[in-house]
């Protein structure tokens, strides 16, 4: 195997390749070439080939907005139904435990929580493109839903209209908050379905281009500390009002440490030892991943036995252990959102829309690579729209994919969206059947399932480092995002991430990196000349690239950093020339001047006189002119063209310069004005300007702004790098043969 390899490697060093052909610049290789007859379509064309509908059309929309009518008949039973079977289980008791624990962060009664991990799930299967994602309640879109029903209806607002001095204790203040956040959180979920279903149908899967890894990673680290600090009440079974909007985080620490005297040392001690079991049974799933048939399921585990100990101890009458409390049996009635309510939360809507796209699309790409087969970004916007807009009737607040489910799903066999919709009818059971079970389950155990969630997104503290070893940009997104969206709130932390994330691109844009190429010998491949000692320049021939395009916010610096790279200012030239014509001018007019009095009068006719005069004529006969002596009757015109040039007129050794156009993606106006005036300065001091490796979109884009006419042709455009150098020593060997002849 390894003398294989080194033979074909020997092979592919001694290969070689020899064209000839001549030298094409785009005037030449146009004329050669013929362009395919296309004829543009009209408005009215395109409308109607769009509505135009045949079978095969209806069809191919029918598979594509309902996948799995293409998937399910296709399913084979014997190989995958026992995979997404084991799948589906163990993704389905997560669910259980993280539907309850995370309603607490959207701040609605856990119920909403298994009523999130059912409705919108089950949609996912007819409409989802990805097979291993686990659709229902998130971390972070959880804590984004909370913040928005906090903001609408913060405590304050319910308590002021009770008169009872025990307002904080009594059940109907409860169920009055409770109640009006439910309706924010179904709203929120209907507007943020109705605007990634919008998305969908309208081809907007690449907005999510826009939420770069290190945004979307600083941004959910910001989300999870977030998250830990609005769980501490729950753990040290503490009251404390919950916060939204900016410095959050900074109220509600402070809040909790006001209050840290109060703790209920029964919930700290239940929370604490559920923290120690789920982490012990994490670490076993980790290390013996690869024995273990399934995941120990211990979030399930910690639930069932918090459960069983807080109603055989009694913990809430005896301890006054908070716990989850009344959960009605069966499911609810469908009910229309408060539309009233969605001016307040439009932006939020936004916000949790993209970010939960976001989320759910890169994980399903992952899958995706990993198992050989595509999914529908535009698809995907209009099923999680349809599961957020759909669900929300049944009183769901906002759901995404959740990552620690899909890698369960992934991992225990998971084959189709079988597993997933399995999942769902597992927590319809518990809904229908036995959700009183879970009614005496303490509130701290669930706040100790969310801590120990976010173990993995706390590790993402780590990429600090390891974008200061790769990327100094990319480490100021990731700082801005989590520094922005731990103070501002995660919806305006999202919106200055993005902000700050575009500007990164605008800066990339106006700081390039300029080079000047040279040649590897013998070869057409030209490299930077200050990073290889072996690439040569060819001599009065210079190659500027920039690695970036040529547009209204970078053309300055590109023309500074040209004069500065070549070492040719055609304007400190032009000045400088002016300059010596008019100190020339000078010293012929003063020239002119000492002739003038030194020319005497014969004012008397004595023959001394006469002959004192003449000497003194001849004395005074050659003055200096420009460092030499010229005759005293001399004009500017009797100096030669040769003498003017050497004493007078600045040169350079440089005859022409090629501008490497192969990284310019596009020129605007302010572009292709500054290119001319480029090709117009040089041309002025005797330097040819040629550009090279321009591309067929940037031509055109230059054809329409006019560039081209009498003076610029596209004479000066070259195929290739190496074109415009042959094209130039041919050029410069041409005048210098017909300055010789002359």
């Amino acid at each position: 195997m390894e003398h294989a390899q080194e033979h074909e490697a020997c092979l592919e060093q001694n290969q070689r390749y020899c064209v000839e052909r001549p030298i094409y610049n785009q005037e030449l290789l146009q004329g050669q070439l013929h362009r395919r007859e296309r004829t543009p379509e009209t408005l009215r064309q395109k409308i109607a080939h769009s509505c135009r509908c045949s079978s095969k059309k209806a069809k191919s929309h029918l598979y594509s907005f309902l996948p799995i009518l293409k998937w399910l008949p296709r399913y084979p039973v014997k190989e995958y139904l026992l995979g997404d079977i084991i799948s589906g289980i163990s993704t389905g008791v997560m669910q259980l435990p993280q539907g309850l624990a995370y309603a607490l962060l959207a701040a609605v009664p856990p119920v909403f929580g298994l009523y999130s991990s059912f409705y919108p799930v089950f949609l996912y299967t007819f409409f989802g493109t990805s097979k291993h994602i686990s659709i229902g309640t998130f971390a972070v879109i959880s804590m984004m839903v909370g913040g928005v029903a906090v903001r609408q209806v913060p405590d304050e607002m319910i308590a002021a209209g009770y008169n009872s001095t025990n307002v904080t204790d009594s059940l109907e203040y409860y169920h009055a908050r409770d109640t009006r956040r439910v309706q924010v959180a179904v709203t929120l979920a209907f507007l943020s379905g109705i605007i990634q279903l919008c998305l969908g149908l309208l081809r907007f899967g690449f907005v999510a281009i826009y939420l770069t890894e290190p945004l979307v990673r600083g941004f959910t680290t910001a989300a999870a500390v977030h998250v830990f600090t609005s769980q501490l009440k729950y753990l040290l079974g503490i009251k404390t009002n919950r916060y939204s909007g900016p410095l959050s985080v900074v109220y509600s620490i402070g809040a909790v440490l006001s209050k840290i005297t109060t703790t209920n040392i029964a919930a700290l001690i239940v929370g604490l030892t559920c923290i120690v079991l789920l982490l012990i049974g994490k670490e076993i799933n980790v290390r013996f991943k690869k024995k273990l048939p399934v995941p120990i399921p211990m979030e399930i585990i910690v639930v069932i036995i918090g459960t069983g100990v807080s109603a055989g101890m009694n913990l809430s009458e005896s301890y006054r252990v908070d716990v989850v409390g009344t959960i009605p049996q069966g499911l609810c009635a469908p009910a229309v959102p408060e539309i009233q309510l969605i001016p307040a939360i439009f932006v939020d809507a936004i916000a949790i829309a993209i970010v939960g796209f976001s989320m759910a699309v890169s994980m399903a790409k992952i899958f995706a690579l990993k198992h050989g087969y595509t999914i529908d970004g535009n698809q995907e916007l209009i099923a999680l729209g349809i599961c957020n807009s759909v669900g929300s009737f049944f009183q769901s607040f906002s759901i995404t994919c959740s990552m620690s489910r899909s890698l369960v799903q992934e991992s225990t066999g998971g084959k189709t969206q079988i597993a997933g919709a399995l999942s769902s009818i597992m927590v319809l059971l518990v809904i229908v059947a036995i959700g009183y079970l879970f009614e005496p389950l303490p509130q701290t155990v669930l706040a100790a399932i969310v801590m120990v969630n976010l173990k993995g997104m706390f590790k993402q503290f780590g990429d600090v480092a390891r974008f200061w070893r790769t990327s100094k940009i990319e480490l100021a997104i990731w700082v801005v995002a989590f520094v922005a969206s731990l103070f501002l709130g995660l919806d305006y932390g999202l919106l200055t991430a993005v902000a700050f994330a575009m500007i990164t691109v605008i800066y990339r844009t106006q700081s390039p990196q300029y080079r000047i190429l040279g040649q590897i010998p013998d070869t057409d491949i030209y490299c930077d000349v200050e990073e290889y000692e072996e690439v040569k320049e060819y001599p009065g021939i210079k190659i500027f690239q920039a690695n970036t395009s040529l547009y209204f916010a970078n053309s300055e610096s590109y023309t500074s950093a040209l004069k500065k790279k070549t070492g040719v200012d055609p304007c400190a030239i032009l000045a400088a020339r002016r300059k010596a014509e008019k100190r020339h001018a000078r010293e012929i007019k003063a020239a002119n001047e000492l002739r003038k009095k030194a020319v005497l009068k014969l004012v008397n006719s004595s023959a001394n006189d006469v002959e004192a005069s003449v000497k003194h004529e001849i004395a005074s006969d050659e003055l200096p002119v420009n460092g030499k002596f010229a005759s005293a009757d001399a004009s500017v015109q009797d100096i030669s063209p040769d003498e003017h040039e050497h004493f007078v007129e600045p040169k350079t050794n440089i005859h022409s310069l090629i501008l490497d156009f192969t990284p310019v993606n596009f020129v605007d106006s302010v572009g292709a004005k500054i290119l001319k005036s480029i090709i117009k300065e040089y041309k002025e001091v005797g330097v040819c300007v040629c550009i090279a490796g321009c591309s067929g979109p940037v031509m055109n884009e230059l054809t329409r702004l006019n560039f081209f006419d009498n003076t610029v042709t596209r004479e000066l455009l070259f195929h290739s790098i190496h074109d415009a150098v042959l094209a130039c020593q041919v050029k410069d060997g041409s005048a210098s043969q017909a300055d010789s002849d002359l």
